[in-house]
Order: C-alpha cells, then structure tokens, then sequence
C-alpha cells in the first residue's frame, strides 16, 4: 500500500468526519423535535430514541465510510487500497452498536464501564492488537506463594461477573414483576419470594463468576467464614434485624398495607425490607421502623385478620333529653356518613350518669382505615351536631351558681390583718 493512497484514505476518513457532524448539525434538532411529539410512548423506547440521537453523528460517519470504502472498492481492485477506509467504517460501525446495546444497562456507571469496556475490545479486535494486549495484561500480575493475580484475570472476573450480575438483576426483576401480580401467594410470602430469589441469584453470579476465571473459592470460604464470624460480633443489631425481617415475613404478622400503630406512629406499611418496614402516615411522613421493634414491641395490627376497624365516639346530652329518642337519633346520624358500614350497623348505649350529662358511647365500623381516623371520626361528630340542632337535643356543659348567705357582700377590707 503506498503512500499516496494511504493518504488518500486518511483524507477520504476526514471528508466523512466532516460530512458526518455537518449532517448531524442539520437533522438533529428535527429528531429532537420528532422525539419531543411522541405521546404515550414507553419509557424505554423514549430512552432507546434519545440514545439513537446522541450517536446521530456516529451512525452517519459510519455509513458515509461504507460508501467510501465501496467507492475505493470500485476504482481499486486491491483490498489493501481500501484498508484503512474499511477499518474505520468496521469500527465506527461496532462503536455505534456497543452503545446502542449498552442502553439495556439502567445504571448510568455501569452503562459507562460496559461501552468503554467493549469498546476497546473492539478496537484492539479490528486493529489486530488484542493478542499483544492480552500478553501485556498476562504480565502484569501479583505473586504470593503458588498464587499468582494478574491484571488481565480481573479484567475478566469484573467482566464475567457484572455480565452475570446484569442477568440475576433481569430475571430477578422479572420474576419480581410476575410474583407481585400472582394473587394466589399473600403479599409477605411474596416479599419473603421475590427476596430469597434475589439473595440466590446474585450470590449465585458472584461465586459462578469467581470460579469461570479460575479463582480458588476454599481460601474465600475461609476467609468469609472469619468475616463472617466478626461481622456476628459487630452487627448484632444489624442481624438480628434481618432475622426479624425473615420472621416476619414466615409468621405474616404484618404485610404490605396493613395499617398499624406502634407507639405514637399511626399509618400503614408501604413496603417490608431486609433491615426495616417503611410505615406511611396520614401527614405523608415515612417512618423507617427496625424489624427488630416490630418483633419485640407491642404493635396493634389493624388489619391483620380482616380490614374491619371499629371506632368509638362519645358524647352527653342533657337529662332533660329522652335517652331512647338519643340513641335512635345519634344511629341514624352515624349510618348517614359515607364511610360507615351499613351491615354493621352502628349502636349506642348510656356508658354512665355524670354531673351535668347523660353519657353515651357510639360505635360504628368502616374498612377503610388508610383513609384516615381522625376525619371520620369528625365527620360523624358533625352529623351528630346537625341531628341534634334539628331534634332540639341540647349538649350541656358544666354551670356553676355562686349563692351569696346572709344577704350582703363581704367588703374587700374584710378579714384583713392589722400590722
């Protein structure tokens, strides 16, 4: 190959540079505009679309090299008069696919470590260097003993490993997606499921991809047995919140949605973790409460058995009011609120006689605890106020009379020392 054609090569390379960042200049901002017209599209074909637009310029250089090269093709006859042209549009051409492809990666790190990754491969592959790199790597190594570590068997334990740690995470989400939508398994079992799953898979990605680069794994097990043994020592709290995570899940004493109360938290479980149980409230906080004070405290499970919730209101009226007319009146007011069950019909009785009011309780149910206590509670005070207002039921409060005995004031000089 002489030298004037390899400049003429050189020269057509830059030409399709060139031609290429002029041609993504014109037709990118009218991709742009494509991409921002399309309505109710999928997330990942929007993501596949954007990746597509940043490598307009790529994908453009490379075809414009395949045409250069089929140009050089058709004036020479020698394959060695197009070399360069065709490298260059063989490569461009892997470098656009390794970065389409990488997109399946969700983890912007991880997608970044892959294209770069491969990339290179790729490049060394098509220039013919991948043997002389390989050598290079193979001598870079760490010796102890018998057991050497080169660079290039890290390369290929990460390789091998995030490739299969990318497959545990597909067919962990997966079987994730299909477990939390199967009604047969109750919502702890299939936490308890999707869990175990994802433990199996991943530890099975680690050691499979130890051992596929030739890794010894008995010095690891003895090591991890020892980690292991002060990691007992030192976080006990830690395991023994994640055997409680276990247990919860086996005895499904909780579940996701479930409305409990421990201590002052009211709300209602939003998920169960490996460490903790995420409880929502009413004012939209989220409070991260330790497995380990589930097991051990005393939580009232609103919902455990069935989402029936009985609630208690109390209230007087006057003596003077008739009690049956009350109870039938404050009945009727209760069963008047949405919320209220009406095949559990509320009921009131007389809890007592106090100073200045005849005492009731009302008890109603409702099955809907996630929407809140408090209101509905309110809401059937406000009905009771309104059935009272229109039956001239009168709720008394506490009067005090002050009697004055033998008919005068006492002066306010009266009962005052003398110095």
């Amino acid at each position: 190959m002489s030298l004037p054609n390899q400049l003429g090569q050189l020269a057509a390379i830059l030409v399709c540079f060139l031609l290429a960042w002029l041609l993504a200049r014109r037709f990118g901002p009218k991709f742009d505009d494509w991409i921002r017209g399309l309505e109710g599209r999928p997330k990942w074909q929007l993501r596949w679309l954007i990746a597509l637009r940043n490598r307009t310029q790529l994908a453009f250089f490379a075809i414009l090299a395949w045409l250069a090269s089929s140009g050089f093709a058709y004036v020479y006859n020698f394959p060695s008069r197009r070399y360069l042209v065709t490298l260059a549009a063989t490569i461009a051409t892997a470098w656009f696919f390794i970065r389409i492809a990488a997109q399946v990666v969700k983890n912007r790190f991880l997608r970044r470590i892959v294209i770069w990754g491969l990339t290179v491969y790729a490049t060394l592959y098509y220039v013919g260097l991948l043997d002389e790199a390989t050598r290079f790597l193979d001598g870079l190594a760490i010796e102890f003993g018998d057991f050497r570590l080169t660079l290039l068997a890290i390369l290929k334990a990460v390789l091998v490993t995030g490739l299969l740690f990318f497959g545990a995470r597909l067919i962990a989400g997966t079987a994730a997606k299909r477990i939390s939508r199967n009604e047969d398994i109750s919502p702890s079992m299939r936490v308890l499921t999707v869990k175990f799953l994802q433990v199996a898979l991943y530890s099975a990605a680690f050691f499979i991809g130890l051992k596929a680069v030739g890794f010894d794994l008995t010095g690891l097990a003895v090591l991890s047995g020892a980690i292991g043994v002060g990691l007992g020592f030192g976080l006990q709290k830690v395991v023994s919140n994640l055997v409680s995570g276990v247990i919860i899940l086996l005895d499904k004493s909780v579940k996701p949605g479930d409305v409990i109360s421990l201590g002052d938290t009211f709300g209602w479980i939003e998920s169960l973790g490996a460490r903790y149980v995420s409880v929502v409230t009413r004012d939209g906080k989220e409070y991260l409460i330790p497995n380990e004070d589930l097991i051990t405290g005393q939580v009232v499970n609103w919902s455990h058995s069935n989402q029936f919730v009985r609630l208690d209101i109390f209230f007087g009226t006057a003596y003077s009011d008739d009690p049956h007319k009350v109870r039938k009146i404050a009945i009727e007011a209760a069963q008047s609120v949405q919320r209220v069950l009406s095949f559990k019909p509320p009921v009131c009785h007389i809890t007592g006689f106090g100073d200045s009011s005849v005492d009731y309780i009302l008890r109603f149910w409702i099955t809907d605890p996630t929407d809140g206590l408090t209101n509905i509670r309110g809401n059937v005070y406000l009905a009771l106020w309104d059935a009272f207002q229109e039956h001239g039921i009168s709720i008394p409060f506490p009067q005090r009379e002050v009697k004055v005995l033998g008919g005068t004031m006492p002066s306010p000089a009266t009962g005052a020392g003398k110095d």
